[in-house]
């Protein structure tokens, strides 16, 4: 989930939380927009999609990182100090900082502001990023240092001290403080799309994020539970459903030459697997790829009827799937109709 760059978006040990559906609806974050230079409100931007996101029932909004974009943790005090619940889903790479930085941020936050703090960990990024900061580590291994670096974190939040040693990462009697409550444990999120990203997951108790195929091709991730990312566009009508997505994401020949250029400087797992589904991509059926292509977002995204899109969800919920992360929100209007579409797959997985 790092690879959210140059995108144009309208106006992923015992601490940690292993999501369950205690309603009818999944648990939900939506996604704060990626900072590009071009937006001068960007504060104000990131402001409404919390509030936005927070009033439709959202628990949670995950906030970016890579090297283009703005420090994912000042942009979540901003996201807390413009809400009341909203949980920031902070997305870490672990290059960018020690695993005790991360805990003292998330027991920072929760002292001055009393509220959770989630992560979403990330294994990899674009070549170039990576490169750049002299960090030639290979893919499967980035997921094992990602589990080192993880459990230190997470036994730091559960209290401490903490004694670790791995392949990447050492501590000696490390200690947290403040303390972290525990109702205010992080949940964690790691990237489901690749072996070595489940196998992570596993180890840590975590919840595997994946970019779903069609339900229909999908395959449960062999857990539990596991998460979704995708966007959605849903109408009462099927014509409807559709004029408002493909004015929102209209045919760019510019961004399908970012997306090809994308391609070739990226390692991650799911990036390959949504491209590859791209290309099978029928032009007008409910999993619509033609905005992953256009490189206006990176995942798929579901468009038709309340009941269409429904049914397609329903099949992910009967799987397992017990969250999800939905793309940047364009406004509050938006994101009740994306809620209905939400409401009615739970509906329709339940009486399955």
């Amino acid at each position: 989930m790092s690879l959210e760059r140059e995108l144009s978006v309208s106006r992923p040990v015992s601490a940690a939380r292993v999501v369950q559906i205690e309603g009818p609806d999944p648990v939900l974050y939506s996604t704060a927009p990626p900072y590009r230079p071009t937006d001068a409100d960007y504060a104000e931007h990131v402001t409404s999609v919390a509030r936005w996101s927070e009033a439709a029932g959202c628990e949670g909004i995950l906030v970016y990182t890579d090297n283009s974009l703005l420090d994912p943790w000042l942009c979540a005090q901003l996201v807390i100090q413009s809400t009341e619940r909203l949980v920031p889903l902070v997305a870490v790479q672990p290059v960018y900082m020690h695993p005790y930085s991360v805990a003292k941020m998330i027991a920072t936050l929760s002292c001055l502001y009393g509220r959770r703090i989630d992560l979403n960990m990330v294994a990899g990024g674009f070549k170039t990023d990576l490169a750049a900061l002299c960090d030639d580590t290979p893919h499967d291994a980035r997921y094992e240092r990602l589990v080192e670096y993880t459990t230190i974190v997470k036994r730091l939040a559960a209290g401490g001290p903490v004694t670790f040693e791995g392949r990447f990462h050492r501590v000696v009697n490390l200690s947290l403080t403040p303390r972290i409550p525990e109702h205010l444990q992080p949940r964690i999120l790691v990237s489901g799309s690749s072996e070595a990203g489940l196998a992570a997951a596993r180890s840590l108790g975590a919840l595997p994020v994946q970019y779903p195929a069609p339900a229909s091709e999908a395959e449960a991730p062999g857990l539990e539970a596991f998460g979704i990312r995708l966007g959605i566009v849903a109408r009462d009508a099927e014509d409807a459903a559709w004029s408002v997505a493909t004015e929102r994401f209209p045919e760019d020949r510019a961004g399908q030459l970012k997306h090809q250029l994308a391609m070739k400087v990226s390692d991650s797992s799911w990036h390959r697997q949504l491209s590859g589904l791209a290309k099978e991509q029928v032009v007008r059926e409910t999993y619509w790829m033609l905005p992953f292509t256009n490189y206006k977002t990176f995942c798929p995204y579901l468009v038709g009827t309340y009941d269409h899109v429904g049914t397609e969800l329903a099949r992910h919920f009967q799987r397992g799937c017990t969250a999800m992360i939905l793309d940047v929100p364009i406004g509050s209007e938006e994101l009740e109709h994306v809620k209905r579409a939400i409401h009615r797959g739970a509906e329709l997985a339940a009486r399955a």
